[in-house]
């Protein structure tokens, strides 16, 4: 998930540079939220690891 925000991050990128801004906008918003995803289920994954009496990492 975090290659797929990486991924829209970089075509915002692109799309700046090259002057389309709506792309640009509409990927950036997808690449946020994907990170955010990600953040999330992180987390969640290493409370659950933790709950389960393994180190986090």
């Amino acid at each position: 998930m975090l290659g797929w925000a990486l991924t829209f991050l970089v075509i915002a990128l692109i799309a700046g540079l090259m002057g389309f801004g709506g792309i640009a906008g509409v990927s950036a918003g997808i690449a946020q939220i994907l990170f955010v995803i990600f953040l999330i289920l992180f987390v969640v994954a290493m409370l659950a690891r933790a709950i389960q009496g393994r180190p986090p990492i």
